[in-house]
């Protein structure tokens, strides 16, 4: 939201005083890290004993040359790997689709079956780092592919940790990367809580994703209002198919957004835990503390980057980060400064690396839980943005949930206002954004860019091919079958799903199967 020289007012609406004291938080009484609502984190001692995890994101082209990204990041520092997948993946066909002409390996890395899963954590021992991917609507194929890969290292599901994005709801409000209609995606999504609970405990099933929600264009108020929202209706979802909250909530994630107002993101990640515990307890009667406390994912605001003057992005990306790390991550990503422009080389992601591991070592951040917490602005931001929050999920329940919200377009109209507002904002210069609306340069000056190479297409449709020749023909089609017998009737898809990726069936050939069950949502019809 616009600002003057007199008037300080926050995106989300709160006008900021010169100064806090004690009568903003009349009978503040914080209860300590690691107590419920956790509004100070949710552990006791946070980074005392372990940081937060270092989890870069990354993927692109080939799984042999996302696997070497992996290898230069881990022997770096890294402590987690995050895989980003090409859009086909993500939409679930397969590199040799004509539709997946010229976008194979271009957002991420293509992968089409578990050889290509098994060159991309070729070398990495799958019992010995946390993977997280950030993949939904075919987010329990990759899922399996990647317990497969385990499978052939002789890793166990039991010792496999990380998680999987598998966050429908907000592909529907802000990202647009569906593929089946949201009943049968909201089955797809509770057939992986109950899988993951019998085979790979330790897995978070979900990270609820208010990132893009924030990068569609949201205020800091509403990505935390719609990120809680969703989160109800995916434990409404799963408690309907029998699961219980205290059990499955203990492997529910989240994934937020920092963007460079440094105090309104902590305010939000305190506001995000103290609002969740309550929901968990209130409305689902959770009572195991590890249910009830909300862990979370962070990355740097890649909406926030500037094409212009691209290493202002480096400082930008400091400052989220660091809001990220008072505001009690568990564990973060940060952008590469030349993402505004291409993917990241390897300069800027060792440059983006650093960032969070001189925050972690020099800062002082890690010191002691909650540094922040007490100060009268903190305290008064969060408890201004978990009631401007808690208004906003009100009105989602009186509509009858987000599933019933994002039908009607509710959520995506606010959003839609938001971004409008924003650019306003920017073009009239009340909102200053250095190097694009002020402090301009006019002479523009290189820097070096990733390239994708465009015969790596090719030799990803070649592999694929041959992936299809050298299978056993009756077995795939047989297994293929019953994913679709499965998909039209009751039973847990991620079993056939399972077996037909043994067999090398290939993602695009089950998602076929399901897209002839289910069908295909189609945003404009359900909008009429």
């Amino acid at each position: 939201m616009a600002t003057t020289p007199d008037r300080r007012v926050l995106d989300s609406g709160i006008e900021i005083k010169p100064v806090y004291t004690a009568s903003d938080v009349p009978g503040l009484n914080l209860e300590a890290p690691g107590e419920a609502p956790f509004t100070r984190g949710p552990y006791k001692d946070m980074y005392r004993g372990r940081p937060w995890t270092i989890r870069q994101y990354a993927g692109f082209s080939s799984a042999e040359e996302s696997n070497q990204r992996y290898r230069f990041l881990l022997d770096r520092g890294q402590t987690g790997l995050s895989v980003a997948f090409d859009l086909p993946t993500q939409l679930g066909y397969d590199s040799d689709d004509p539709r997946s002409l010229g976008e194979v390996g271009r957002t991420g890395v293509a992968i089409d079956s578990l050889a290509d899963m098994e060159l991309l954590f070729a070398g990495i021992p799958l019992d010995k780092v946390s993977t997280s991917m950030t993949i939904n609507a075919p987010a329990s194929i990759l899922l399996l592919l990647y317990a497969l890969v385990g499978e052939q290292q002789g890793v166990t599901g039991t010792q496999l940790r990380g998680t999987v994005q598998n966050d429908i709801l907000k592909e529907y409000i802000a990202r647009g990367n569906y593929i089946f209609p949201p009943k049968p995606s909201m089955r797809l999504t509770t057939d992986l809580f109950a899988y993951c609970q019998a085979e790979i405990p330790a897995w978070n099933t979900i990270s609820i994703s208010g990132y893009h929600i924030r990068e569609a264009g949201s205020t800091a108020d509403q990505e935390l209002a719609f990120t809680i929202a969703n989160g109800i209706a995916y434990c409404e979802a799963a408690i309907a198919a029998g699961l219980s909250p205290d059990t499955f909530g203990e492997r529910l994630s989240f994934f937020f957004n920092a963007h460079n107002n440094f105090f309104q993101e902590v305010a939000k990640f305190r506001a995000a835990r103290r609002i969740w515990a309550k929901v968990m307890a209130e409305r689902f009667g959770v009572t195991n503390p590890k249910a009830l406390a909300l862990r979370f994912h962070t990355q740097t605001g890649g909406s926030t980057l500037a094409a212009q003057q691209p290493e202002n992005n480096i400082v930008r990306v400091a400052i989220q980060a660091f809001a990220a790390a008072c505001g009690g991550t568990q564990s973060l990503h940060t952008n590469g400064f030349d993402e505004a422009l291409a993917l990241p080389t390897e300069r800027s992601a060792r440059i983006a690396l650093r960032t969070q591991q001189i925050i972690a070592n020099e800062s002082g951040v890690t010191d002691t839980a909650d540094p922040l917490g007490g100060s009268y602005f903190i305290e008064a931001l969060t408890d201004e943005l978990e009631a401007k929050a808690l208004e906003l999920i009100a009105r989602i329940d009186e509509i009858g949930g987000a599933v019933e919200a994002v039908d009607r377009g509710f959520i995506q109209e606010y959003i839609e206002d938001a971004a409008y507002a924003y650019q306003q904002a920017v073009e009239d210069g009340s909102t200053v954004i250095v190097g694009v609306n002020s402090f301009i340069e006019e002479d523009a000056y290189a820097v070096e860019l990733q390239r994708i190479d465009p015969a790596g297409e090719q030799r990803q449709v070649e592999r694929t091919a041959r992936v299809r020749a050298g299978r056993n023909a009756e077995a795939a089609a047989a297994a293929l079958a019953e994913v679709r017998r499965t998909a039209e009737g009751t039973g847990n898809l991620l079993v056939p799903m399972r077996e037909a990726l043994r067999g090398y069936c290939t993602i695009g050939e089950i998602c076929n199967e399901l897209r002839a069950a289910w069908g295909m949502y189609d945003s404009l019809r359900a909008s009429r």
